[in-house]
């Protein structure tokens, strides 16, 4: 059985740093990428950063680079996202996911994710 269970989220001043933690469990990872997606109220699912478990390869979306980054521990099959100089507009539920499929790139589309967990909230006070 999939485990994917987020924490780390919480209420931060603009400017303030938060790491966002995922530990995933019940099957491999090491071939496929895992990504966090974020949602605000009233918006789609947004994709905001993933990283190639095998490679450490990145990608992020535009509206992160250079304030967040992604990491993992493959000893312990969890999943970072270090967020400095947060904004107001980054508050959303946060989401890490797993692909199911080995890519030959990194995607960046929710619906292309199978393994999802619950959210952690992070709100940023302006």
């Amino acid at each position: 059985q999939v485990q994917v269970v987020e924490s780390g989220g919480g209420l931060v001043q603009a400017g303030g740093s938060l790491r966002l933690s995922c530990a995933a469990s019940g099957r491999t990872f090491s071939n496929y990428a895992m990504a966090w997606f974020r949602q605000a109220p009233g918006k789609e699912r947004e994709f905001v950063a993933a990283i190639k478990w095998s490679n450490a390869f990145t990608s992020y979306a535009d509206s992160v680079k250079g304030r967040f980054t992604i990491s993992r521990d493959n000893a312990k099959n969890t999943l970072y996202l270090q967020m400095n100089s947060l904004k107001p507009e980054d508050t959303a539920v946060y989401h890490c996911a797993g692909d199911r499929v080995s890519r030959p790139s990194i995607s960046t589309l929710f619906y292309e994710y199978d393994d999802w967990g619950q959210g952690t909230q992070v709100t940023v006070s302006s």
